[in-house]
């Protein structure tokens, strides 16, 4: 818990948004940058783990790309 509060402290220092959820039994710390995309979670036993989205920098325009993410995604 203290690494939790510690890296919101941080966060909050840097001006960095971020959300909280609660996931496979951790707390995950949600934050989005320019161009990335980071999630980091915190358990309860100490560990830690990071997952970083990196953008490749393709903007789409108009709907398409819509459609396809509920054709993948939706049940």
């Amino acid at each position: 818990m203290k690494q939790l509060l510690e890296f919101l402290d941080r966060l909050d220092d840097a001006n960095i948004h971020y959300s909280l959820g609660h996931y496979r039994e951790s707390i995950s710390v949600q934050i989005a940058v320019p161009g990335e995309r980071w999630e980091v979670e915190f358990f309860a036993d100490d560990t830690v783990e990071i997952e970083v989205f990196v953008s490749d920098g393709v903007v789409s325009s108009g709907t398409d790309r819509l459609d396809e993410l509920f054709r993948k995604h939706a049940d």
